[in-house]
């Protein structure tokens, strides 16, 4: 049986994941937050990621009740993610590899969201929705490759969501985009927002720019409520994402959806989805928080399929790489 260990830390998560043959053994994970109205910096993510990684790993094997002896590899987030945050954790990585004498694996963050997904879900051969704070991806499997059938050309469908909290100053725990779901439940009026779909690729920008100028006017003038534009934000941008991802089934042929990253818990983005698929006789595959945000066993499950394909990454190699790209990577463990 192999047991791989996960180290992921790309963004404001620091999480560790212990996967013994598709089994999740454990996975503690930390979430730096930071005020309302701010984001969170690089360097001050790094030094949370710094100031809990330990403790975190020695929950990882308390909670899994394995020693150091019992992993066969150490698997860490290569990219892609901000630098410093990444930086600290290929760090540790690469040290505990050391200590305990064991093969290291830089993991692409993307296609870990991808495997633990599938491992989840059993969906096989899904079109994949991508969407997290730093990511907005359709992607499907091809000739050994994860393909980018469509993308965002700016910003990120839950960077989007995050700067529009910060412009109403909802507070950042646990998490953005989750505090504008709860919102949006109890918003009625839809505001319209601009709609930017251009082919097989979405644009956020604009939205952003346009909500940010029009939300203190309309807010202090009554025209609706906080609510109501967490509404129509949710409902604009799901309805982009939901469009490309059925072009992306129709071109594919595909009748499986597999929604990952951050933003694929949003239960109101799996329900508008549902719609879509039910409509075209295909079905939706999700996961909860527990493994749609960043966690370490996502890691862990894409260094594990590496690994047993005879994948692994030496020491002089073991950089990061903050843009990585999904589809640079050889699916070697597939077909």
């Amino acid at each position: 049986m192999t047991v791989v260990i996960g180290f992921e830390g790309s963004a404001n998560k620091i999480g560790i994941g212990i996967i013994r043959d598709g089994e999740v053994l454990s996975n503690p994970r930390r979430t730096y937050i930071t005020p309302p109205g701010q984001g969170f910096m690089p360097s001050d993510t790094a030094r949370h990621h710094r100031a809990v990684i330990l403790t975190v790993l020695k929950e990882a094997l308390e909670q899994a009740g394995l020693k150091p002896a019992d992993i066969d590899c150490v698997a860490y987030t290569k990219g892609p993610g901000m630098g410093a945050p990444l930086v600290t954790v290929a760090l540790v990585a690469r040290t505990v590899a050391q200590l305990w004498g064991k093969p290291l694996l830089g993991v692409n963050h993307c296609i870990g969201h991808i495997e633990m997904g599938r491992l989840i879900t059993k969906a096989n051969n899904p079109t994949v929705l991508y969407v997290s704070g730093g990511n907005t991806q359709v992607i499907a499997y091809s000739e050994r490759r994860y393909r980018i059938f469509g993308e965002t050309i700016d910003i990120a469908v839950g960077n989007c969501l995050d700067r529009f909290a910060r412009v109403i100053k909802i507070s950042n725990d646990p998490s953005p985009g989750y505090n504008i779901e709860q919102m949006a439940k109890k918003g009625s009026h839809y505001v319209e927002l601009p709609y930017t779909v251009k082919g097989m690729d979405v644009s956020f920008s604009g939205i952003l720019s346009y909500i940010e100028e029009a939300a203190h006017k309309m807010l202090s003038s009554g025209q609706c409520t906080a609510e109501d534009l967490c509404f129509s934000l949710q409902e604009t941008v799901f309805s982009m994402l939901v469009e490309i991802t059925e072009r992306a089934m129709a071109h594919c042929g595909s009748q499986e959806v597999l929604i990952v990253g951050g933003v694929g818990c949003n239960l109101r983005l799996q329900e508008m989805m549902e719609v879509m698929c039910k409509e075209r006789g295909a079905k939706l595959f999700a996961t909860d928080e527990r493994f749609c945000i960043d966690n370490g066993a996502m890691i862990a499950q894409a260094g594990w399929e590496m690994f047993r394909s005879g994948q692994v990454t030496e020491l002089e190699d073991s950089w990061i790489t903050q843009r990585y790209r999904t589809d640079e990577v050889e699916v070697t463990w597939r077909d």
